[in-house]
């Protein structure tokens, strides 16, 4: 394969725009937000329907309760934060199917999305076809 193909395939592989996120969260797909920040960022504001397991603390026992069959979009602050390139990393070693949200929780409120928390957002809310 064309190294150029092989690199914009990985990207798409292994990334989600918050874009691409929201619209599977409202179709019902089988994706989870994951928030690998530590626990007050999560409380202060996550996006709806996220769970929280901070990267440091992700090993067997913290995930042995996750469904392996469904993809797990692991997000922190942005780009001016890792915590989700650490958490998806984990998450890979362990043996869950992973991408990393782009931009984190700051791109998805500048996508317009909303927020859930103590210091939450308003926004477009993920209306379920559940």
């Amino acid at each position: 394969m064309d190294r150029k193909i092989e690199f914009y395939q990985n990207k798409v592989d292994f990334e989600m725009d918050p874009s691409d996120l929201f619209t599977a969260l409202e179709k019902g797909k089988d994706v989870v937000p994951l928030d690998a920040r530590q626990s007050f960022g999560f409380e202060r504001e996550h996006i709806p329907g996220a769970i929280n397991i901070p990267h440091r603390t992700m090993d067997e026992t913290s995930t042995r309760h996750l469904d392996r069959t469904k993809l797990y979009v692991c997000y922190c602050d942005g780009i001016g934060c890792n915590a989700s390139t650490k958490g998806a990393l984990n998450m890979t070693k362990l043996g869950f199917k992973v991408k990393e949200l782009i931009g984190g929780i700051e791109w998805w409120k500048f996508d317009g999305y909303a927020t859930e928390g103590t210091e939450n957002s308003n926004g477009i809310s993920i209306k379920c076809s559940c």
